[in-house]
């Protein structure tokens, strides 16, 4: 179990260091009596799956496994139903066995789900219409309504933040478990699905190889008890650290800390400097942890970023997150991982292949288009295979619904298209068609390895 040890003095001494990207509570005694009611609540986690985790990471990390993590740019409070959830879960389990069968390797589940209520951005204010606002930092800091109420810092949407993610994890472990995710189910997944879209009839063709391949292992008496439950794990970026630390607990087994909002978290592109509270705050804790690395990262800041988080090169513990664009990732990319590796460190390599390909259309929408993030898939695939290293697996930013936000794919969605069903509220992310084209078009590059 996990306790709360005199809170933990070693999950606070980031506070006497420089945190970017927090937000402007203005009122201070009011989140005070708000983290104190955090920190007795409940783990969301436990401190023994995030170990589970790390081992799994670390089978990505030896070559032996792949990592699929992927869910919403941003959670929002209206958004915790039974339908979007399973939609998520769905589109992820629809992509995991594509990549299972069709790469044949193991891939391990990570949704960007139950936690990922906050979002670091490059402006602390908008403007429109002459009007000045703070900027929306994810429902749970303020609200994404262009009004001065909505828009101030509220400490009591962390609380709302903790109950929906223990609501959504509740969910995907009930999904998980309790058969939603038996193998045997992978035509119910399709069947809204199949008909209209061309990724749908491929992925119907692969669910009928996986029928027959589990019908004659099931006449030679072999039916395992993974064919019946998926383990899922959860994540997000630990970027409020007042409520990361508020729900870091000592583990009463080993006395190590974990941050039990999450089985795995990572830092952003924008937090972690090298002298900031974020990596500080990361290094206390024994979850896995992920940071992001876009084009301007340097091998030395690589290095120390290991030295950090990692002292140990404990295969599992760290995963780089490369988020370099499609233009970048080819030149940027094979320095960073020929001196990693030479180092001797253990790290998992992943792709974002999304957060470096954003731009906005005519019409004023944020989108990306499908060709770059695939380009950028390819690219890390070609460096990885040129330098000889493992290429870990793909970290998307996708929804189980039908939007309209980047453009592309078998199904293909234009530019004009954008405005018929673009529901997020920060970045553009693919719609289960192209997250399942996505998982094909890996499969088929991880084979080629």
């Amino acid at each position: 179990m996990t306790v709360n040890a005199e809170i933990h003095a070693g999950g606070h001494t980031w506070r006497d260091l420089p945190a970017a990207q927090q937000p402007d509570w203005p009122d201070h005694e009011a989140l005070r009596d708000v983290i104190a009611e955090l920190e007795s609540y409940p783990p969301l986690v436990f401190a023994g799956e995030c170990d589970q985790l790390r081992e799994r990471l670390g089978a990505v990390a030896r070559g032996e496994a792949f990592l699929l993590q992927g869910g919403d740019c941003a959670e929002a409070f209206d958004a915790v139903s039974a339908e979007h959830i399973r939609n998520k879960l769905k589109t992820l389990l629809q992509m995991g066995a594509v990549l299972t069968y069709a790469g044949s390797v193991p891939v391990v589940k990570v949704g960007r789900i139950a936690g990922q209520y906050s979002k670091p951005r490059s402006k602390s204010t908008e403007t429109r219409d002459g009007v000045t606002l703070p900027t929306y930092r994810g429902d749970s800091v303020n609200g994404f309504e262009f009004t001065e109420a909505a828009r101030i810092p509220d400490p009591q949407r962390l609380k709302r933040m903790y109950h929906a993610s223990a609501a959504t994890l509740n969910l995907v472990r009930a999904f998980t478990t309790g058969g939603y995710a038996d193998l045997r189910q992978v035509h119910a997944w399709n069947q809204d699905f199949v008909k209209s879209s061309p990724s749908g009839q491929r992925y119907e063709a692969l669910a009928r190889e996986i029928d027959r391949a589990m019908n004659f292992m099931k006449a030679c008496g072999v039916e395992p008890e993974e064919f019946r439950t998926v383990e899922f794990f959860s994540s997000h970026e630990a970027l409020i650290l007042d409520y990361e630390s508020a729900l870091t607990r000592t583990d009463s087994r080993t006395g190590n800390l974990y941050d039990v909002s999450g089985h795995m978290v990572w830092i952003g592109e924008r937090t972690r400097q090298l002298d900031g509270a974020h990596l500080e705050f990361a290094s206390r804790i024994r979850n896995p942890i992920g940071v992001k690395l876009g084009p301007t990262t340097t091998p030395q800041e690589a290095l120390t970023l290991v030295e950090r988080l990692d002292p140990d090169r404990e295969p599992g513990r760290l995963t780089f997150i490369t988020r370099m664009g499609a233009d970048k990732v080819r030149d940027k990319l094979p320095e960073l991982v020929e001196k990693v590796t030479a180092s001797g460190a253990k790290v998992a390599w992943i792709t974002d292949p999304m957060h470096g390909n954003t731009f906005e259309a005519a019409s004023g929408h944020k989108t990306r288009r499908f060709d770059d993030v695939l380009d950028e898939v390819k690219g890390f695939f070609e460096v990885h295979k040129s330098l000889g290293t493992h290429p870990g697996g793909i970290h998307v930013e996708l929804t189980g619904d039908d939007v309209t936000e980047c453009v592309g794919g078998g199904d293909e969605i234009f530019v004009d298209d954008l405005h018929q069903r673009y529901e997020t509220a920060c970045d553009p992310r693919l719609n289960r068609s192209q997250s399942l084209d996505l998982a094909f078009l890996v499969a088929e590059m991880y084979r080629d390895q």
